[in-house]
């Protein structure tokens, strides 16, 4: 089997974080022996998060079995997990925003057994749906644990209680058509309806202002999906709460914002 090096795009800053906390987990658990030590494990699991590459290809790489590779990334994702913010936290920070720009994005997945929930009728593919919450200059803050693809965006906000928090918090969020009936802080664009089937200059002046604002939220949705392993996941859908949430955290550490 031919083999090359690689690189992976994240600085040391992140690689020691995560190699801390495994050292810590190990300590904890009183691990006396592992096949690799908490800095090559850190880096096994960056390399799947950050490259997508595969149980199979790391496991060659690392010299090291596809299950152990498993194993070590299981944990590594679930340590991250542990830390990251849930909402009530994260909206502290939001609160004191400018404002807030509110989206949805879908994450592909791979067929499961029962896929009627999982499939998105308007992208037609499976998916799970993540909700993003994304500061003015366009910046990540907060990613929702993900719900199956066909729950719509409005919904899947409210599920996640996000609409009341920025209305308790009365935090002027931007949001598209989707989120339509959310009201409260919640400013979405005009829509054209059966009575209202044509909207006045004054209208799409503000429609394209608005558009302008929540493009800023667009990078925030590709800086997560920087992370190749959301490309799509070839994995029970019910760990990709587990995947995201490990990546903001390791986003956070990156940027040096809102790490722990």
């Amino acid at each position: 089997m031919l083999s090359y090096p690689a690189t992976i795009p994240l600085s040391s800053r992140t690689l020691n974080h995560l190699a801390e906390r495994i050292r810590g987990h190990r300590k904890q658990r009183r691990s006396r022996w592992r096949r690799l030590e908490p800095g090559r494990q850190a880096l096994l699991a960056l390399a799947h998060l950050r490259n997508g590459d595969t149980y199979t290809r790391l496991a060659a790489g690392f010299e090291i079995g596809v299950a152990t590779a498993w194993r070590y990334i299981q944990e590594a994702i679930a340590l991250l997990a542990t830390a990251a913010d849930d909402l009530a936290t994260a909206m502290e920070r939001i609160r004191r925003l400018a404002y807030a720009i509110l989206d949805g994005t879908l994450i592909p997945i791979d067929r499961v057994a029962d896929q009627r929930p999982y499939y998105s009728g308007k992208h037609k593919h499976h998916s799970v749906n993540v909700q993003v919450i994304a500061d003015a200059a366009g910046r990540l803050v907060w990613a929702s644990p993900a719900l199956p693809g066909s729950v719509h965006d409005l919904t899947a906000a409210r599920a996640h209680g996000i609409i009341d928090a920025l209305i308790r918090a009365d935090v002027m969020t931007f949001a598209d058509k989707g989120y339509q009936g959310a009201r409260g802080s919640v400013r979405t664009p005009f829509k054209r309806r059966r009575f209202r089937p044509k909207l006045s200059r004054r209208q799409k002046t503000v429609n394209r202002a608005h558009a302008k604002i929540r493009a800023r939220g667009e990078r925030a949705i590709a800086t997560l999906k920087t992370w190749k392993i959301l490309a799509k996941l070839r994995c029970c859908p019910r760990r990709a709460t587990a995947i995201v949430q490990a990546i903001l955290v390791l986003h956070h550490v990156e940027t040096d914002r809102y790490a722990a």
